[in-house]
């Protein structure tokens, strides 16, 4: 069974090598798409839009907040391609983490020129 950090370590590798082939400026859902594709070629489970319920007490609520990709259960993957990463962002990535307890989120902004500046690992209680 892999750790929360030997997950986020292969899904960061293939995330480099996916923007060192296509680089900055295509949309957030091509990068989506092929960062799911890669970690199930290394025969990891992906689940990609995955819904996030807010529940209070026995109050189950659907407000249409979705993780991009969770892998393995355990690593929720934000992708983006924008110009910048918003604090916001960072807040409803950590909001994630907490209403599926979760310990390891990474957000990953493919718009940058250096994807080492695009990444942003956040971590709930890990």
């Amino acid at each position: 069974m892999m750790s929360e950090n030997q997950i986020a370590t292969l899904i960061l590798d293939a995330c480099f090598i996916i923007h060192r082939k296509l680089g900055p400026g295509l949309f957030e859902s091509v990068y989506e798409g092929i960062v799911e594709y890669e970690p199930k070629k290394m025969e990891l489970e992906v689940k990609r839009q995955v819904p996030i319920p807010v529940i209070w007490d026995d109050l189950k609520m659907d407000h249409g907040f979705r993780a991009d990709l969770i892998v393995e259960n355990k690593v929720i993957i934000e992708v983006k391609s924008i110009g910048t990463i918003a604090p916001v962002h960072q807040k409803q990535l950590l909001s994630y983490l907490k209403l599926i307890d979760f310990r390891l989120g990474l957000l990953i902004n493919f718009n940058e020129s250096l994807l080492k500046d695009g990444i942003q690992r956040l971590v709930n209680n890990l």
